[in-house]
């Protein structure tokens, strides 16, 4: 919350009355008052980017992917598999109708730590069926409603690596900075079993950055040098659900979606989503 305010300062204490008489002059008149005035806080400003992506999965419910794209939503990203026994439902149904009405359109794994990274990336790859120029991405997360599922970071180098021999492209790297970065994080206060350094193949992924303050995202360490290429500013958004720094509005076609900033403008979006990455 952006606090406003100004302080002006009190009246200096009157001058004591001169003496009358003769030769007397009268005293100096005081001078005057300065005001110390605050300047206000600077108004809010939304972080660079362009808001232009949405991720969404089963659980939201799509009744016109049309008015998606005429809300100026340019990218979808949609949930297709967790660890390797779980299909979303309606990402088949979905994709083709998202590509109909110009939507980029990507594609998400929520890795476990129930299954080789290998085979979760095989099961990823054979339900998502992705073109040149679907967006692939893994989310490497703490997973909130069953902790000892949560994957680690050499099943999550495994996946990477299937990935870019299947397809001879690497995803992008969905994640928090505490996350990667060995830290306790979430309700449950877990982490990752070892932090993600700048030696290992996540690295080499565009990160995908989580961070809901309002503030530039965190980056992790392994990033440090090539920075955020999306940014999921805001979870859940709906029309009662403010995104950062907005006022609430909520996107037509769907009930509710994450919100992501590409760090760039749009047809540097085009550019790298259509290359593969």
């Amino acid at each position: 919350m952006i606090f406003r305010r100004s302080v002006l300062s009190g009246l200096a204490g009157l001058a004591a009355p001169a003496l009358a008489g003769c030769g007397s002059r009268p005293a100096p008149p005081p001078p005057p008052v300065a005001q110390t005035a605050y300047a206000p806080a600077e108004p809010y400003r939304p972080p660079a980017g362009l808001d232009a992506v949405i991720d969404i999965s089963q659980n939201v419910t799509v009744s016109d992917l049309g008015a998606v794209r005429r809300s100026g939503i340019l990218g979808v990203i949609h949930k297709v598999t967790e660890g390797g026994d779980w299909f979303d439902r309606s990402y088949a149904s979905r994709r083709p109708q998202a590509e109909s009405v110009g939507l980029l359109w990507g594609a998400y794994h929520f890795g476990t730590r129930q299954y080789p990274g290998e085979q979760q990336a095989r099961a990823f790859l054979d339900a998502a069926r992705p073109g040149p120029q679907t967006l692939l991405a893994l989310d490497l997360e703490p997973n909130e409603g069953n902790p000892n599922n949560t994957m680690r970071l050499a099943q999550a180098e495994a996946f990477v690596h299937t990935i870019l021999q299947r397809t001879g492209r690497l995803p992008v790297l969905y994640t928090h900075a505490a996350w990667a970065d060995g830290h306790q994080y979430g309700r449950r206060r877990q982490a990752l079993d070892r932090p993600v350094t700048y030696r290992s193949i996540l690295a080499q992924c565009d990160l995908w950055i989580a961070d809901y303050r309002q503030q530039d995202p965190e980056i992790p360490s392994a990033w440090a040098g090539k920075g955020w290429k999306l940014w999921q500013y805001v979870a859940n958004e709906d029309a009662s659900h403010a995104a950062y720094g907005t006022v609430p509005r909520a996107i037509p076609g769907i009930s509710h979606c994450d919100r992501n900033l590409f760090n760039g403008g749009e047809a540097e979006l085009y550019n790298f989503w259509r290359r593969g990455r």
